[in-house]
């Protein structure tokens, strides 16, 4: 695993978890999500489709919500589907006060 695939930054850290599969851990803040938007960009240079799993984000405020925005942008602009999984609650809250939950894709884990 690169350690841009598995950098840990202010709190997070982004974690290639096998293939078409990556999982965040932390809190994604103003702190994190500069580091995070590179570690993202080189997991989805690798190519491939990819779900990112939240579950393991502890807080997040607008500025993960951003990077989850650019992070899309970044895979369009590659021709990678991505995807995201267990998005939090207040990623959740702030996406549809914006306006914009419509934009994030979210996957469902299992069968």
């Amino acid at each position: 695993m690169s350690a841009a695939a598995d950098r840990r930054v202010a709190g997070a850290r982004l974690i290639a978890a096998g293939e078409g599969r990556a999982r965040v851990e932390g809190v994604m803040d103003f702190a994190s999500v500069a580091a995070l938007l590179v570690a993202g960009d080189a997991l989805l240079k690798r190519g491939g489709d990819l779900v990112i799993d939240l579950g393991g984000v502890t807080s997040a405020n607008s500025a993960g919500l951003a990077l989850l925005l650019e992070w899309l942008d970044l895979a369009r602009s590659r021709r990678i589907t991505l995807s995201y999984l267990n998005l939090p609650d207040s990623l959740a809250r702030i996406a549809e006060l914006s306006n914009l939950q419509s934009l994030l894709p979210i996957a469902v884990d299992g069968p």
